[in-house]
């Protein structure tokens, strides 16, 4: 069993950066689509970035502004967001898919407990 937990959002002004840390509580494999997805009030919860055997997907309103990475050493992997505007306030959520899911929500297998994120303007 997998367990995840998010750290790192917070307030920030429109134009500024956050660091989200996703940490797992154990080694997850290679084979496993590391995702991020995220929930604004009122709305469903959508597709932020994943990362799939090395190759980065990311939703078009990311536009080059975010960023993936992991240290396998820390079972972690980030999420850099630069350039925030007011639109990306959401709880994010990361989340592991064993079945090389991509943007699909429903196969992924474990999720995090989300962390909020606001930009204010």
């Amino acid at each position: 069993q997998v367990q995840l937990v998010e750290s790192g959002g917070g307030l920030v002004q429109a134009g500024g950066s956050l660091r989200l840390s996703c940490a797992a509580s154990g080694r997850i494999p290679d084979s496993y689509t590391m995702g991020w997805f995220r929930q604004a009030p009122g709305k469903e919860r959508e597709f932020v970035f994943a990362v799939h055997t090395g190759v980065a997907y990311y939703a078009d309103f990311v536009k080059g502004r975010f960023a993936f990475s992991r240290d396998n050493g820390k079972n972690t992997v980030y999420l850099q967001m630069n350039s925030l505007k007011p639109e990306d306030t959401a709880v994010y959520y990361c989340a592991a898919s064993s079945r090389g899911s991509i943007r699909q929500l429903s196969e992924y297998n474990y999720w995090g407990q989300g962390t909020q994120v606001t930009v204010s303007s």
